[in-house]
């Protein structure tokens, strides 16, 4: 037999992160107890309200090691979100139409953030010691105001539920940290400039100009950076972290010259438009789903799974789904007279002077041609099962992933010692790591593609815990998460540039 017969089943398993559960000590027999009780650890709440879920993701950080573990998960699905009341002001709406009031969101959010804690017997003021909220919903939003009233509805729950506002804000001084925190922290050496993982937002701009979930992006960026540090990969500047949600965000970050008097990396790519919400309307089209606010997660769920020799479904029939799919799938260069690509909000000439490639994925414009892939679905499903179903999402996915990787490729963004990662159902779940990872190997970006390629789950809970410790200056110089691949801690320059 030929040698090629036989890779098949010596290619190499993505790297895929998932969070592991947090260390225990045994104390007597059989009796163990969750090393954050006794350990220091630094405990971040990421609280997030998506189109699809919204979730509060309790993460502890061993202080003494740097290693990020998840301690406990609620998610809740946002379309089940309470209805309007009839003296309440509806101010917005996810992705799907599920309408939204500032008092409905506080009161969600609230919730949420209590019974993450009390499930595994965690105080609010005691335990937490800081909070970081995030959202993509902004992405539906028409104006400023809308983003600020959900802003307020996000932070008023957090305070509704008990949480203190000084650990929703960096602290002033070393002094201003709990004792807890202060051995492990370069607070009283090195200033908070606004950098997170080792890169600064966009020139000239906080980022919301550009794009409205530049948040989002951030933490993605950060959470697969930390989530790298379970892998072999060193995904350090320069990279390119992609945020598959139900909408697409994500970051691009250069590489930094050793003797460069800043030791931040900048960042000169966003991402913006759909991801999971092209696989969503698959779906929908088969009728297995409710029409307007199913989604993949219902049927598939939101796990990776190794693959066998080959995928489900007859090949030929597959590949002309997915060709068929992407003909209205549109992934470019936002072009600058574009306010909103795949209904996000952007100032994509703002983006164009700035020299930012603002990279973006529609389905038609602004998701007009969605019908089409309902009846897509719906031919699937009628004519050929789920297995074939399964096989068309995946493969659709993992080339929207490589369509954007190409479209950096050829903006000269994607040199040899970066790094691509990706955190979001519609790019970890299922076999689409597999399938991401045979079309980078394909493109010969790297001369081990695997070296240079992660997947991560909870990438945005991960950013929100590395986010927390960069405004606390919790850093460990020697597992360094900020500088570039292969090089050392950029601490000690950034305390010589405080000096």
């Amino acid at each position: 037999m030929c040698a090629s017969f036989f890779s098949r089943f010596t290619r190499p398993r993505p790297n895929i992160v998932e969070s592991p559960p947090p260390p225990s000590i045994t104390h007597g027999a059989g009796m163990q107890i969750p090393e954050y009780r006794n350990k220091p650890y630094f405990l971040v709440a990421s609280v997030e309200m998506g189109n699809t879920t919204t979730k509060c993701i309790l993460t502890g950080v061993s202080l003494e090691t740097g290693m990020s573990y998840v301690i406990n998960k609620t998610v809740s699905m946002s379309r089940d979100i309470r209805p309007p009341k009839p003296n309440e002001t509806v101010f917005g709406a996810t992705l799907d139409g599920t309408p939204l009031t500032r008092e409905a969101v506080t009161e969600l959010v609230r919730d949420t953030l209590v019974q993450c804690h009390s499930e595994v017997h965690l105080d609010i003021q005691k335990d937490l010691d800081f909070v970081v909220r995030s959202t993509g919903v902004v992405a539906e939003m028409e104006s400023p105001d809308q983003i600020g009233d959900f802003v307020i509805a996000l932070a008023n729950g957090c305070l509704v539920a008990g949480v203190p506002p000084r650990k929703m804000t960096p602290p002033m001084s070393k002094e201003n940290q709990p004792e807890k925190l202060q051995p492990f922290s370069f607070a009283d050496k090195v200033v908070f400039v606004g950098a997170v993982a080792g890169v600064i937002p966009p020139v000239g701009s906080t980022g919301v100009e550009m794009v409205a979930n530049e948040m989002e992006g951030e933490l993605a960026m950060a959470g697969i950076k930390e989530g790298a540090k379970w892998t072999g990969v060193d995904f350090r500047n320069p990279c390119i972290s992609v945020d598959f949600g139900t909408t697409l965000d994500g970051r691009i970050t250069t590489d930094v010259s050793p003797d460069s008097p800043n030791p931040f990396a900048r960042t000169v790519g966003n991402f913006c438009g759909l991801a999971g919400a092209i696989p969503d309307a698959i779906v929908r089209g088969t009728g297995l789903v409710q029409a307007r606010t199913g989604t993949a997660l219902d049927i598939f769920g939101e796990h990776s799974v190794a693959g066998g020799l080959f995928g489900g479904g007859n090949r030929k029939v597959v590949a002309d789904f997915v060709d068929r799919c992407h003909e209205h799938i549109d992934i470019r260069i936002v072009p600058a007279d574009r306010d909103r690509f795949g209904r996000v909000p952007v100032n994509a000439r703002l983006a164009l002077e700035s020299g930012i490639a603002m990279i973006g994925c529609d389905c038609g414009t602004n998701s007009s041609d969605m019908d089409k892939l309902l009846a897509i679905g719906a031919e699937i499903h009628k004519n050929h099962g789920m297995s074939t179903l399964n096989e068309v999402i995946d493969r659709v996915c993992a080339r929207m992933a490589l369509r954007l990787i190409d479209v950096a490729v050829e903006k000269g963004l994607v040199p040899r010692n970066a790094s691509i990662g990706f955190t979001g159902r519609a790019a970890i779940s299922g076999r689409k790591p597999e399938y991401i990872l045979e079309g980078i190997t394909e493109r010969n970006l790297f001369d081990d593609p695997n070296d240079h390629l992660v997947f991560v789950d909870d990438g945005l809970a991960r950013g929100a815990a590395l986010m927390g410790r960069c405004m606390n200056s919790l850093g460990k110089p020697k597992n360094p998460i900020g500088g570039v691949r292969g090089g050392p801690c950029i601490m000690s320059r950034r305390i010589k540039i405080g000096k």
